[in-house]
């Protein structure tokens, strides 16, 4: 008897090896002689694209097989443009990745007038860069230096088109805190959102990532270029603290403004979601989400973030998967709130 277990014991154990030899086969054949391509929902040069571009390039050593990488840009509706193609018409075998605005992700929450030909609950998400904190900021030829003045003097906010971070959150304020913001919408990106600043066409801007502006304009603040006049998050960030720009709580007092409040901010913690299609595989979804895992404690990876600038604060595919889930099952009044406060 104890020689029969013995022997179904090592024929158990060769059977789970072989699984596990068949499972390594079937990831490397599944990504061998493909390529993955970054689809970004922003412009050139802008804080997501940095970012994409330095994940593609050391991402291909922890995905089995080795696949080639490539990012494309497809600006437009707040990174709107860029999630539909990843949903509706790009291959969904796990080749396509989208790298979308979490305004994207919030569209059908804080916009009713949304008409989105995607379900953004719907997306598999990878992983999150970063979760960090967003600003608002003014140029140096502005009057405005300080959220004391925003609250009392005309301020014109660059901004992009509904549906991105620099619009909602310039609207959220405005209605929230009272800040006299004159909003100038329309802008593609970040990239132009700066030049008209430096131009002093318009005072400055909000929902800026702080990452991004330390990687795209890494001496601005240094150099008195742009004065960071508000802090946005659920909790103060130490390098803001350290340059005096006081939090959005300190500014916000009516009662049902709060939760709705906490509702937006809750997007910053994906502030840099990777997402594939609903359809895509299971095992490309555990190959990938396990390589962005890999690629975020890379010291090569970290370095070169080192050197760029960007802050890599991640999240797991999992838990944002999860987080999303809780964002669109949130109350319906404080979803009405929500929408309210960062519309015009």
């Amino acid at each position: 008897m104890v020689q029969a277990l013995k022997a179904l014991g090592a024929l158990g154990g060769a059977a789970f090896a072989l699984a596990l030899g068949l499972q390594a086969v079937c990831a490397q054949e599944h990504y061998a002689g493909k390529t993955i391509t970054f689809l970004v929902g922003g412009n050139t040069g802008g804080g997501y694209d940095v970012y994409a571009r330095a994940i593609a390039r050391h991402i291909p050593r922890y995905i089995p097989g080795s696949p080639q990488t490539i990012v494309r840009n497809q600006p437009g509706a707040g990174s709107g443009a860029a999630a539909a193609t990843i949903y509706n018409t790009a291959p969904k075998d796990g080749t396509w990745i989208g790298v979308l605005f979490p305004g994207a992700i919030m569209g059908p929450i804080l916009d009713p007038q949304s008409r989105l030909n995607f379900d953004p609950a719907k997306f598999i998400f990878l992983a999150s860069a970063d979760s960090g904190t967003r600003v608002c900021i003014t140029g140096r030829k502005s009057a405005i230096k300080t959220m004391k003045d925003a609250l009392e003097r005309k301020t014109i906010m660059g901004a992009s088109a509904a549906g991105g971070s620099s619009r909602d959150y310039a609207y959220m304020l405005k209605h929230t805190t009272g800040a006299k913001f004159d909003i100038v919408s329309g802008y593609k990106g970040t990239v132009d959102i700066f030049l008209a600043i430096e131009q002093g066409e318009v005072d400055g801007t909000c929902g800026l990532d702080w990452s991004s502006l330390k990687a795209q304009r890494p001496t601005w603040v240094k150099d008195g270029t742009a004065n960071v006049i508000l802090q946005n998050g659920l909790k103060n960030e130490p390098e803001l603290d350290a340059l005096n720009a006081p939090n959005v709580w300190d500014f916000v007092s009516a009662a049902q403004d709060k939760p709705a409040l906490e509702l937006v901010l809750a997007q910053q913690i994906f502030g840099r979601p990777y997402v594939v299609a609903p359809e895509t595989p299971a095992e490309a979804v555990r190959i990938l989400r396990r390589a962005f895992s890999q690629v975020f404690a890379d010291k090569d990876f970290l370095a070169e973030a080192e050197k760029l600038r960007i802050d890599i604060s991640p999240t797991s595919g999992e838990d944002i998967q999860s987080l999303v889930a809780q964002v669109f099952a949130a109350d319906s009044a404080v979803v009405e709130r929500a929408k309210r406060i960062t519309q015009e």
